[in-house]
């Protein structure tokens, strides 16, 4: 009563999108802990390094999107995680090279990818910022307090809400913790 062909070219779809599936998720892993890895390299100075790891990331996310197309590829948690950590290594190195954060032209990535890694930035600012103040650099404290504002500032123009909202949060904590960071140094003056 049931047509093997068409079950047949269900499955065969099925298979397709699963193999799919696998390639997919393997690259982003890739692209997911290289990018990890840059911000580290970023934080210990390793410029060269972090700079060749966002070049080779870029290779991955633009292979996926060639081969996938790029619906098929936001279909994947593990393609819009491996984007996100992308985009936060990218604008920290943009920030760190004294740049400003921009639109990321290398890689076509979404609003969510975007966002999500801007708000993950101001992570690594916060990061970034203890260790300048235990280095005793007072200024560059200063600078990045200025950043996290500005970039709060922009984001609250944005009715995030689920994910987005989540990281937005998390934003907003590290500029409690930047804030509360400045009010310590100059207590100590």
């Amino acid at each position: 009563m049931i047509n093997k062909n068409f079950t047949k070219k269900l499955k065969q779809d099925f298979e397709k999108h699963a193999a799919e599936r696998r390639q997919i998720i393997s690259l982003s892993n890739i692209a997911l802990y290289d990018s990890k890895r840059a911000i580290f390299s970023l934080h210990r100075g390793d410029v060269k390094k972090a700079q060749d790891s966002l070049l080779e990331i870029e290779k991955i996310l633009k292979k996926l999107e060639t081969k996938f197309g790029r619906a098929r590829i936001f279909e994947e948690g593990a393609y819009k995680a491996g984007a996100e950590e992308y985009a936060e290594a990218k604008f920290f190195s943009l920030f760190l090279a004294g740049k400003k954060v921009d639109k990321i032209k290398e890689v076509n990535l979404n609003f969510d990818s975007c966002l999500g890694g801007l708000c993950d930035f101001t992570g690594e600012l916060t990061r970034r910022a203890i260790n300048m103040a235990a280095a005793g650099d007072i200024k560059e404290v200063e600078k990045i307090k200025k950043v996290i504002n500005d970039i709060l500032a922009e984001l609250v123009e944005f009715n995030m809400a689920g994910y987005l909202r989540t990281k937005y949060d998390q934003a907003k904590g590290n500029l409690r913790k930047i804030e509360q960071i400045d009010y310590e140094i100059k207590i100590r003056r």
